[in-house]
């Protein structure tokens, strides 16, 4: 069961933010940005896919930092069953991911990706820019 911060989810402006992402020190690392510069968003952190299907599916998902490598699968894959999904095409997704490839960059833009980028170079403004997106454009079939 994917993990919640002990901040109250409560209040129409909150939102919310998946972390999907199966190393705890990178889970860490991300709640710690979004701590400090973020206080009206509510994290929930999904080691899995499995996870962050759960998740999603109880819960209101505002935005999505996904990781590329998890172990039942690629976030890019991922990424493409969402913006399949009417229910979760326009939920932002920025893709942080250790080695970013050419590969998973075609399937992130594929799948309405808004960022993919390193994780030594994650920081406030992807975070920033998946809170001011207004919708991911649907996947061309």
């Amino acid at each position: 069961m994917p993990q919640q911060n002990a901040a109250q989810h409560s209040g129409a402006s909150t939102r919310t933010c998946l972390i999907v992402e199966d190393s705890t020190f990178d889970q860490e690392k991300i709640k710690r940005i979004l701590d400090k510069s973020f206080k009206d968003v509510f994290v929930a952190v999904a080691a899995t896919i499995e996870e962050a299907r759960e998740h999603m599916a109880r819960y209101q998902t505002s935005f999505i930092l996904l990781d590329n490598h998890l172990p039942d699968g690629t976030g890019a894959n991922f990424a493409l069953e969402l913006s399949a999904n009417p229910d979760f095409s326009k939920i932002p997704i920025v893709m942080v991911s250790d080695w970013p490839t050419p590969f998973m960059f075609d399937k992130a833009q594929s799948a309405g990706v808004i960022h993919v980028v390193n994780k030594s170079d994650f920081g406030a403004r992807y975070i920033h820019a998946a809170l001011n997106h207004n919708a991911r454009p649907k996947r061309a079939s």
